[in-house]
């Protein structure tokens, strides 16, 4: 199938603005929607397993949650994300439009550029971080097998080595020429990437649980109890959705290809609650079996591949991961910007050139430097991170609250003054009154020394209040227009 039978033409009332239509940016058609259940769940299986995922479950155990609290943790966060996701997904299917274009149905034509800007803004910045993450195993892997490479980590240029450079070069090319071949190609190397993912994390959970002798520890020893343990329950679960908020906001950049709501019903629900508890258990067997080899808590579980002693299996191990990671980078961070890109300059870029200048902004940035920078991650991403939630509360709000899921998708692609999401200047001034305060609030929650007992709740409280203020605002506003229409139809009498 052509790439011209992808995408489908806008016939409009109104003529078709060149600065809101693309190819890329159009609606999917109905044949060119290839992604099954199986996909969808490809996408979950690589994207839970990536490295920052386990550094950040092992990290739960490690604060002093038993095995059986991070399962508790992880049950009760997947059955969230299941249903933010799918309500999200659900989207994506019936419009077949990416995110930013989704955006304008509450934000406006022009106003749909702040959240693409902000979700672009974050995966650029984590594009590059992940990028470095996966060329240090592999810059590992390289010195374990020729050690006479070891020269090569001993200066230091821009805060890279040598061999740091080669690596991270290396691996930013082969995820550029992969993006270079659109969105099927990404969906056929998730399909190749997932099954690696989970038979290697499989293998190393087990060769771990046979170093043990076969157990392992329930807990670190002094492990949290009674309303403290469930606090870390709850923040945990809350967290873990956090990091997923940027894959409810750009969902539908994926399920727009879905055939049907049930592909995307069946990928998530083996995607996300029954592979998040797999995901759980394998954490725990890691942690549990380091804990009980020497009583330290391992940080990564490219800890535990640098001590396989074997070379083969280390490859093996170490190769896996990499690929893991590109394949989470396609996913979370690739796509959202590229599309982000092209909105913003749709006379200028399609798809392959915005994903170059994505990936030529996540070399720019230095990422290794923003990563060693406890400043910059904590507060500058995740103070974009604490907006996530009330975008996607406004978003939801409208859609599913206001609109009961009737879009006309042909004036999302209009600049007529007369079109339906032209809203005032192609702003809508409902969804900025909503958004404003609701992300301040976000921002302190999530970034404030103070309110540190609820920073894990902020992208919920967010997201909440972001909905409440825009559906108050929304019945408000026309309220006022019916009040309006009513002394118009007196005075015309």
């Amino acid at each position: 199938m052509t790439a011209v039978d992808e995408r489908s033409s806008v016939e409009t009332g109104a003529t078709s603005s060149t600065g809101l239509y693309t190819y890329d940016l159009a609606p999917t058609k109905k044949e060119g929607r290839r992604w099954g259940a199986y996909n969808v769940f490809t996408l979950w299986a690589n994207d839970v397993h990536s490295l920052g995922n386990y550094a950040f479950a092992i990290g739960l155990f490690a604060l002093g949650l038993n095995i059986w609290g991070i399962m508790a943790a992880f049950a009760l966060a997947s059955v969230l994300l299941f249903l933010l996701l799918t309500l999200s997904g659900f989207m994506g299917h019936k419009t077949g439009v990416p995110f930013p274009v989704m955006s304008r149905i509450a934000f406006g034509i022009k106003g749909a550029k702040i959240p693409a800007g902000i979700r672009g803004a974050v995966a650029i910045a984590w594009f590059g971080i992940q990028t470095y993450l996966a060329s240090s195993v592999l810059s590992t892997l390289l010195v374990a097998m020729f050690p006479g490479l070891s020269r090569l980590e001993s200066n230091s240029v821009l805060g890279q080595s040598t061999l740091g450079w080669i690596t991270f070069l290396a691996l930013w090319a082969v995820q550029v020429l992969i993006v270079s071949y659109g969105m099927q190609m990404i969906r056929r190397y998730m399909a190749f990437a997932a099954p690696t993912t989970l038979i290697t994390m499989c293998a190393l959970a087990g060769w771990m649980f046979l170093r043990a002798d076969g157990s392992i520890s329930l807990s670190i020893d002094e492990p949290l109890i009674g309303g403290e343990m469930w606090l870390q329950i709850l923040q945990g679960a809350a967290l873990w959705v956090v990091i997923y908020g940027t894959f409810v906001l750009n969902f539908c950049d994926f399920t727009r290809s879905a055939r049907s709501r049930g592909s995307i019903v069946r990928g998530n629900v083996v995607g996300i609650p029954v592979n998040m508890l797999f995901f759980a258990v394998i954490v725990a067997v890691l942690s549990g079996a380091q804990f009980k080899l020497d009583g330290h808590v391992i940080t990564s579980p490219a800890d535990i591949v640098r001590t396989v002693p074997n070379m083969f299996l280390l490859a093996t191990a170490s190769l896996a991961l990499i690929v893991l990671t590109v394949a989470v980078n396609l996913l979370a961070n690739f796509v959202a910007p590229i599309y982000a890109l092209v909105n913003l300059f749709p006379r200028r870029l399609n798809f392959r050139r915005a994903g170059l200048v994505s990936a030529v902004l996540g070399l720019v940035i230095l990422p290794w430097n923003l990563y060693d920078s406890p400043i910059v991650v904590n507060y500058f991403l995740g103070g974009l991170g604490a907006l996530l939630g009330p975008l996607f509360g406004v978003i939801m709000a409208d859609y599913w609250l206001l609109r009961r899921s009737r879009v006309n998708v042909p004036d999302l692609y209009t600049e007529d003054a007369q079109g339906e999401y032209h809203y005032r200047g192609g702003y809508n001034p409902r969804a900025v009154a909503a958004f404003a305060p609701s992300a301040a609030v976000a921002v302190v929650l999530a970034l404030v020394p103070a309110f540190h007992a609820v920073a894990g709740f902020s992208w919920f409280i967010g997201a909440a209040l972001a909905a409440v203020l825009y559906a108050v605002i929304a019945d408000r506003s026309a309220a006022i227009r019916d009040v309006d229409g009513e002394a118009i139809a007196v005075a015309a009498e």
